[in-house]
């Protein structure tokens, strides 16, 4: 499963690292890193609640592959 970032679009409001700090990571300047993220097996659930919390919706899963 990969969740693509939008550039840009995240306000620095974490919460999707609050629940999944081991993946998601954060400039410091507490802004989710732009990159694309490989989700590792196992943390499909904890990395689609740390997307639905995004309010900017600046996370999207991208495929479940």
């Amino acid at each position: 499963m990969r969740i693509h970032v939008k550039p840009g679009a995240c306000q620095g409001n974490a919460r999707c690292w609050s629940l999944a700090p081991d993946i998601f990571q954060l400039d410091e300047g507490g802004y989710v890193l732009p990159d694309d993220i490989d989700v590792p097996e196992g943390q499909e659930q904890l990395a689609r609640r740390g997307v639905r919390a995004c309010p900017e919706r600046a996370l999207q899963v991208k495929d479940e592959g």
